[in-house]
């Protein structure tokens, strides 16, 4: 019976300093595979393998597509692409975004849990969000094991928190105790995995990019069905993919959300027009201000009184789209 040998961490907000205090605590003979998804900025080179090696005796990489699997080693997420495992190897691959973030923690997840079931250990620690939930979800429907940092010990607590409320979680614990737990699990066999539905392989599939293969499995280019709903990063229709409890929406370009990460795209797009709203009301202020004077310059006084009267208006509805955008603030602050 095989072990408990696959090792996934998502981490957001905070993440390098937790994964380094795990990392540190990992002895140099750990009989696993570590495979983390840490949220990067898109451009530039990661430093963080070489963090997580000098806290240590284990080796993180950033690895090559395609690479094989070794235990004893820390695989890590380069910046704007997805960390996938398939039986034996490893993929690097710029599939698309999920909750807008590349590398995601549920892409890794689920990626592992279809590929190596009951073996796997999930680990979802701090920050922002939601990353993780729908993983661990995946990870458990296989026969896997759950961890998910206290919330109350975690420096950014929305991932752990969003994570703990679902009923799915295993252990709840500080992160100092998450090493020792994880050399306890990777001596203990694994037991049997359960098949996964066919859903889990779909969305596996597509942020590998292998769209060909799943069109011609499903006759369509994405799976589920059509929700009311548009993709916040380029505007098609999103379907709606529901498995047991979990539910997400992915468009046919392949961007994927849970609720709550589509509820904060939704939030950011409200506050950018509300922005273009606030300059222009500005930008017309300016404008009404010099058409007042020129009025008042030639003796208009029916013209002035009209455009001292629209400044007047543009400032309230300034004031009205401010109070607008600090309360949707408030909203994104509290998911």
């Amino acid at each position: 019976m095989p072990l408990k040998d696959i090792i996934v961490i998502g981490s957001s907000a905070g993440g390098v300093e937790a994964l380094r205090r795990i990392c540190s605590r990992l002895p140099a003979d750990f009989p696993a595979s570590v495979f983390v998804a840490q949220h990067l900025a898109p451009s530039g080179r990661s430093i963080l393998p070489e963090i997580l090696s000098r806290s240590g005796p284990l080796h993180a990489e950033v690895p090559a597509d395609g690479e094989a699997i070794q235990q004893r080693r820390i695989y890590v997420a380069p910046p704007d692409h997805h960390l996938l495992v398939r039986s034996g190897v490893v993929l690097v691959r710029r599939g698309p975004h999920e909750n807008r973030t590349r590398p995601s923690a549920d892409a890794l997840f689920r990626s592992a849990a279809v590929a190596y079931g009951a073996r796997v250990i999930g680990v979802v620690l701090t920050g922002l969000l939601d990353d993780g939930t729908a993983g661990l979800i995946a990870i458990k429907a296989a026969g896997g094991t759950s961890i998910v940092q206290d919330p109350a010990d975690a420096e950014w607590p929305s991932m752990p928190r969003n994570a703990l409320q679902r009923d799915h979680v295993d252990s709840s614990l500080p992160l100092d105790a998450i090493p020792a737990l994880l050399e306890k699990l990777v001596t203990e066999e694994a037991g049997p995995s359960i098949p996964l539905p066919e859903e889990f392989d779909n969305e596996d599939r597509i942020a590998a990019r292998e769209m060909a293969v799943l069109s011609e499995k499903l006759d369509l280019a994405t799976p589920g069905d059509f929700s009311p709903y548009s993709c916040p990063d380029c505007g098609g229709v999103l379907n709606r993919l529901e498995t047991g409890e979990d539910l997400r929406f992915r468009c046919q370009v392949g961007h994927g959300f849970t609720p709550l990460g589509l509820v904060d795209a939704q939030n950011d797009g409200i506050e950018h027009a509300l922005a273009v709203a606030v300059r222009t009301h500005k930008e017309r202020i300016r404008l009404f201000d010099q058409m007042s004077q020129s009025a008042q310059a030639r003796g208009m006084l029916h013209a002035t009184k009209r455009w001292r009267h629209a400044t007047d208006e543009a400032a309230q509805m300034i004031s009205v789209l401010e109070d607008a955008m600090a309360r949707l603030r408030r909203v994104s602050t509290d998911a």
